[in-house]
């Protein structure tokens, strides 16, 4: 008689492998999750020694938030989110098309992917303390115009909201610039070459062919890259910290959303911290859906579009 062979499972291998990936997200993740979205709806704090609640108290923590500043601070993040995405997102896209650009023979390309990515291991703490110290009212920048003689009293960089705005978004923009770059050269190297050549042969230039070919067949990667930026503008909180010594000034016109949900954990208010969290996360998840929407749709219009060229051919 034949020996029946044993069948192995790989089905059961696969999830037995994915189990602590599971495991740990349920302990350090989703219980805190859920935590959260419960102390939102409770008042809940200490005051002084004293520890007020936990008492359920509904809604009442959102509609205080909505009175409180938390409009004002959210106007700040989208204003430091802005200045930091959009020459980010420009300045990105003109390189990785460069460097993808085989016309162009660029020399020492792996050098210069090195060297605009470099920004990106600097931990933000660090960059900001560098910024700081660059242009305090005593710092080198100050000394430097003062010595050409192109100002006469030093500025005072960070006393402006004009000029803490800026030294944030600049920062971000150096930090995160060579790691939108690098996405995008992927993006664009993953394009059949044939379709330029087609192009080239056709007479398209420089400009229609961006614009027309490589901006539709990248969309996905820019959807992701949009949606990463939103959230972690969102989150934006230690390079404004530390530039202002966690004051948001002047007048806190720099203060973030989360630097406003810090203030709440600082004071025990974890029923305010709570629901500020729950508000973060709904704002994220419309920015997104609606990223996602306007990115989709846009690519099943241009697949209709070349299944009606396909048709008339």
């Amino acid at each position: 008689m034949k020996q029946k062979r044993k069948r192995i499972d790989y089905g059961k291998w696969g999830y037995i492998f994915i189990l602590p990936f599971f495991l740990s997200f349920f302990i350090f993740s989703f219980i805190p999750l859920v935590d959260t979205v419960r102390y939102s709806f409770y008042e809940y704090y200490r005051s002084g020694i004293r520890e007020i609640g936990p008492t359920f108290i509904g809604l009442e923590n959102y509609a205080n938030l909505l009175k409180s500043d938390m409009l004002r601070y959210a106007g700040n993040t989208m204003i430091l989110w802005i200045i930091g995405f959009v020459p980010q997102i420009g300045i990105a896209m003109l390189l990785a098309n460069w460097f993808v650009d085989a016309r162009l023979k660029i020399r020492g390309k792996q050098f210069y992917k090195v060297v605009i990515y470099l920004p990106n291991l600097i931990m933000a703490s660090a960059f900001a303390m560098l910024f700081f110290t660059l242009f305090s009212t005593n710092g080198p920048m100050n000394s430097i115009l003062t010595s050409l003689g192109w100002i006469k009293e030093p500025i005072d960089f960070m006393g402006t909201a004009f000029g803490t705005r800026s030294l944030v978004g600049v920062m971000n923009f150096l930090m995160w610039f060579g790691n939108t770059t690098i996405m995008l050269m992927a993006a664009i190297m993953g394009i059949n070459p044939d379709i330029f050549e087609a192009a080239e042969i056709d007479g398209c230039n420089s400009r229609q062919r961006f614009f027309y070919i490589t901006l539709p067949m990248i969309r996905p990667i820019l959807a992701y890259t949009l949606i990463t930026s939103i959230i972690g503008g969102l989150q934006m909180f230690d390079v404004p910290q530390i530039l202002t010594n966690g004051q948001g000034a002047p007048d806190r016109t720099s203060t973030t959303l989360i630097m406003f949900l810090n203030n709440h954990l600082k004071s025990k208010n974890y029923g305010m911290a709570g629901a500020l969290s729950v508000y973060l996360f709904i704002v994220s998840a419309i920015l997104c859906w609606f990223v996602y929407k306007m990115t989709n749709n846009e690519v099943k219009a241009t697949k209709q579009r070349a299944k009606k060229l396909a048709k008339k051919a």
